[in-house]
């Protein structure tokens, strides 16, 4: 009895699976630094706890904001206007579902989702679902390639498919946000998500759609128009993250939580709160990038160049956009945003496929070289197409990839 009821006022903690080691490596991090700012989380019945569990949301509601969503978004405005806005509200809401199961499943077992696998699955099962989850984030790679080159040819006028081979050194800018931890990580990403924000909340402002058509374009399902149905699929795909339900359901490990069942309850509720909170910024971007685009593209005020634009819309002509916003320098400022977007979700994308490595196959290798890996299978389709089709060409691969999410 004495040790019970000394369990019971000391309570146990989950700890991060950053620490665990492999069954033949050393006893280091899985991913440099992930510890260094572990967050304890004290039992007690306070709101103030939400503030310990801010962050992890926030990395994975970057994904659902990438050169991808831009992308198809951008089209999306262009060519249908406001018709199609409920693919993305009804993606955002099954996207909160799953997140949200994701998360919970950290907080519960103290295990991610990719060990789950190892343990519940046969070795072939096993590797089949290794070999999917890791064309899952190559896929989600591609676009943050396309996207990054963009910007770099907005910025400096780059070649594209120069710009595609500079994203390898984006490994550089990853090591070198890593030795800050994980959650200096994390503030950074929810900084960038509000600047981006921002920026197209203004400039919905400034465009002004009409809040009958959007909100009938949000509550009543139509696909209109030849091409309607597969840019809907486009949609939806870039709003599929299978990356995203590994990567959540281990950097919910980050906190060490108590654990009673009010600690565990408390942590998923909060957890969810969180996702919440930003999975909505996400979707109010999608929605505005939408809006602005299907406002501006069916104004009766444009320039021939801007038709121009808007008839073959794609990330690299997008900046006349945020003018109204940004004025002369919008090209440059949305560049740096896009860049941002793009290299976010490759910080993002990389600890995914870490944990997914680590997971499936209990091996873990080197951070850039993980990366690099990654990068590589995305730069060899993204550069070919660069340099037959051009810009054109790669902002159709960005549509592609999204479809091959599904």
């Amino acid at each position: 009895m004495s040790s019970l009821g000394q369990t019971a006022s000391q309570p146990q903690f989950i700890t991060s699976h950053g620490n665990r080691t492999v069954s033949n490596g050393p006893n280091v991090p899985l991913i440099d630094n992930i510890d260094a700012e572990q967050i304890i989380v004290p039992e007690r019945k306070s709101w103030k706890n939400l503030f310990a569990y801010i962050g992890p949301g926030f990395l994975v509601s970057i994904a659902y904001i990438d050169p991808g969503n831009f992308e198809t978004d951008l089209q999306s405005g262009a060519q249908y206007k406001y018709e199609l806005l409920w693919i993305i509200l009804v993606a955002s809401c099954a996207a909160l579902i799953i997140q949200s199961l994701a998360a919970k499943l950290g907080v519960v077992t103290g295990k991610h989702l990719a060990e789950h696998c190892r343990a519940e699955y046969p070795k072939v099962p096993n590797f089949i679902l290794w070999i999917l989850a890791e064309l899952a984030v190559v896929a989600c790679d591609i676009p943050e390639v396309i996207g990054t080159a963009f910007a770099l040819n907005m910025l400096f006028r780059i070649p594209i498919w120069c710009g595609v081979l500079i994203t390898g050194l984006s490994t550089l800018m990853l090591l070198l946000l890593q030795q800050y931890g994980i959650r200096k990580l994390e503030l950074l990403i929810a900084f960038l998500v509000f600047t981006m924000a921002s920026c197209f909340f203004v400039e919905l402002g400034y465009a002004k759609p009409s809040s009958s058509e959007v909100l009938k374009g949000l509550f009543i399902p139509q696909l209109k128009g030849n091409g309607a149905t597969g840019l809907a699929i486009s949609l939806l795909g870039a709003m599929v993250m299978p990356h995203n339900l590994f990567l959540h359901s281990a950097l919910v490990l980050s906190r060490k939580i108590p654990r009673s069942i009010h600690g565990l309850k408390e942590a998923y509720w909060f957890y969810t709160v969180e996702s919440a909170f930003a999975l909505s910024v996400a979707f109010l971007i999608n929605i505005s990038v939408i809006s602005v685009s299907g406002a501006v593209c069916s104004s009766e005020n444009l320039s021939p160049e801007d038709q121009r634009n808007c008839e073959d819309l794609d990330l690299n002509k997008a900046s006349f956009l945020l003018r109204h916003v940004l004025g002369k320098w919008s090209s440059k400022l949305f560049a740096i945003a896009l860049l941002a977007s793009g290299q976010s979700s490759t910080i993002t994308g990389t600890y995914a496929g870490q944990y997914v490595m680590q997971g499936f196959l209990d091996l873990r290798i080197t951070p850039w070289i993980r990366n690099m890996l990654t990068r590589s299978l995305a730069i060899v389709p993204s550069l070919i197409v660069a340099l037959i089709g051009g810009s054109s060409a790669a902002g159709q691969l960005i549509i592609i990839a999204s479809v091959h999410r599904l």
